[in-house]
């Protein structure tokens, strides 16, 4: 699949000036939640904002647009555009279908990057000119200076790995400022000091991208960048697992800043948050860590319990999380729900217990789900035939879970999941939440979040899924496998959830070979050369709109 363009014929071309837009989704839809107007612009991706910074330094000009899902999108992309890039994750790829699509008949170029572009290539070359992967300058530049559409079917285009270096905070202020001008109260500023990560967890995007870290002076000149723009920055770092080199990190942040002049949001692993660099992160302006506890029975290296599975894990757990609540005082502690490991009550009843002995701590449920080959664990899956077709907009670790789980019926798994979901989020639990914190933006924090479609929305999503599992057997035929027909429940959430847009999705936009991943391994296996371009997929018939129209 991977190939870079040749930029041959560009030689002694001098580039055209082009206009460009950048798109960073991070709604999937249409959104009006309070929720999303408070937070959305927070979750801002940091790649849209390095391609715009690039694109601008190569003398093209930029329209830099992030959608939260409250915008009138094709009025700010306008039809003035040569190129479009779009950053998406997979829950947002419909979307982005849609405004490619549109884009197109206005005579753009498209080109899609982000993990959605990492994890099906295959589908999203039948939507745009171009799919990224790794991205560098030299890649993005050989396409605009190209500047060719790439019909019927788009290219695959990545660089060797992971840049070595990405423009600062300094260098795409002028993106920053503009998403942070769309969050109305919390402005958090988005930075990352390294890529890859040193773990191997098999479900993971990151799981085989080496680990290593970005230029630590540049990060250092970002934060006195940033305290000449904000009274107290709150920078949230991207790292896939902040920390990893700790005393380089913590002595960057400490040369930069005066003691607690900025606070820091990160996502990290149990392992390196020992009482020692607790006291130094406190000390720096650690205000919110979301460690990964995953599963009770695997992934002990992350959580510095090694072989520890059960109840002794859990109890090892629930105690260092209590330490890390003494010296930070917002805690996010996430979950996979549903993966091999799990078999029976135990798995769920561990985590009720942790929500009881950690009560400050808000727990982060992820339905197992498999996003085509991003992981290697997804081909197993697809191998072992237990992967759903499950459209996109629905794959957002919540909605849907798409991997048939190994030691669960359906019923059973819901009933499990509707019971823990709704042990931590009873208002019991929602209290002892609110009452634990130290903070008063962490208490209002944790309230809002667990009566949010984050937490009860979440619940009455899930009682509704295990009824239908009940009452309808072609709800349940889709779930088994037996049916290839999206049930209309899921047809509804997909309209709601586009809006204006579901009238502009391309013809087979809401299906995928979602066998792809299997599919290209056995090809390169058998020796055979996997064509650069994907050849089309012949698709089954999986879901009929309101208007008649299937893939």
């Amino acid at each position: 699949m991977a190939s870079r363009i040749s930029a041959r014929r560009a030689q002694g071309r001098p580039m055209r000036k082009l206009k460009v837009a950048v798109i960073d989704l991070i709604g999937n839809g249409e959104n009006r939640s309070l929720y999303g107007y408070v937070m959305f612009a927070n979750s801002a991706s940091i790649m849209p904002q390095v391609v715009a910074t690039l694109c601008e330094s190569e003398g093209h000009a930029v329209n830099f647009i992030v959608y939260t899902g409250r915008e009138d999108l094709a009025r700010e992309v306008g039809t003035e555009a040569d190129v479009v890039f779009i950053s998406a994750f997979t829950t947002a790829a419909a979307l982005a279908y849609a405004i490619s699509a549109w884009c197109r008949s206005n005579g753009a170029i498209t080109i899609l990057g982000g993990p959605h572009a990492r994890s099906y290539p295959e589908d999203a070359c039948r939507y745009f000119d171009y799919v990224f992967g790794f991205t560098d300058r030299e890649t993005l530049v050989d396409v605009l200076r190209a500047n060719e559409r790439q019909r019927p079917l788009g290219r695959y285009v990545t660089a060797p790995g992971q840049p070595q270096s990405l423009p600062g905070v300094r260098e795409r202020w002028k993106f920053v400022e503009k998403t942070l001008q769309k969050a109305p109260w919390i402005k958090v500023v988005p930075m990352i000091g390294s890529m890859g990560c040193p773990y191997s967890c098999s479900f993971c995007i990151d799981a085989n991208v080496p680990y290593q870290t970005l230029p630590f002076d540049v990060i250092e000149e970002d934060l006195r960048f940033l305290l000449t723009k904000f009274a107290k920055p709150l920078v949230a770092w991207h790292d896939p697992n902040f920390g990893i080199k700790f005393d380089q990190y913590m002595g960057l942040i400490e040369r930069a800043a005066p003691r607690g002049a900025i606070n820091f949001i990160a996502e990290t692993s149990l392992s390196i948050l020992t009482e020692p660099h607790l006291r130094r992160m406190r000390d720096n302006g650690i205000v919110a860590l979301l460690p990964g506890i995953e599963s009770w029975y695997d992934l002990g290296g992350k959580s510095r319990v090694g072989r520890t599975t059960g109840t002794e894990k859990l109890e090892r757990i629930s105690e260092h999380v209590n330490l890390i609540q003494s010296y930070v005082p917002y805690l996010q502690t996430n979950f996979v729900i549903g993966m091999d490991n799990d078999q029976g009550a135990e798995p769920f009843e561990l985590t009720k217990r942790f929500v009881d002995l950690c009560p400050a701590a808000f727990p982060g449920y992820s339905l197992l789900t498999s996003y085509g080959s991003a992981a290697p664990l997804n081909l197993e899956y697809q191998e072992a035939g237990r992967i759903l077709p499950f459209p996109f907009p629905l794959l957002n670790n919540n909605l849907a879970m798409n991997v048939r789980p190994r030691h669960y019926g359906w019923v059973e798994f819901y009933d499990r999941l509707i019971d823990v979901v709704g042990h931590t989020f009873s208002p019991r639990a929602i209290y002892r939440r609110f009452a634990s914190a130290t903070q008063r933006e962490t208490r209002w924090l944790n309230l809002v979040r667990g009566l949010s479609q984050e937490g009860r929305g979440r619940l009455r999503h899930h009682r509704r899924v295990r009824e239908l599992l009940v009452s309808d057997r072609a709800f349940r035929d889709y779930f088994e496998g037996e049916s290839t027909v999206l049930p209309q429940f899921y047809v509804d959430l997909i309209k709601r959830s586009l809006g204006s847009w579901y009238e502009r999705l391309p013809e087979g936009a809401l299906w995928h070979d979602h066998l792809a991943y299997s599919k290209r391994e056995r090809t390169e296996a058998r020796g055979e050369l996997v064509p650069k371009i994907p050849a089309v997929i012949q698709a089954p018939i999986l879901w009929r709109d309101a208007r008649g129209v299937a893939p």
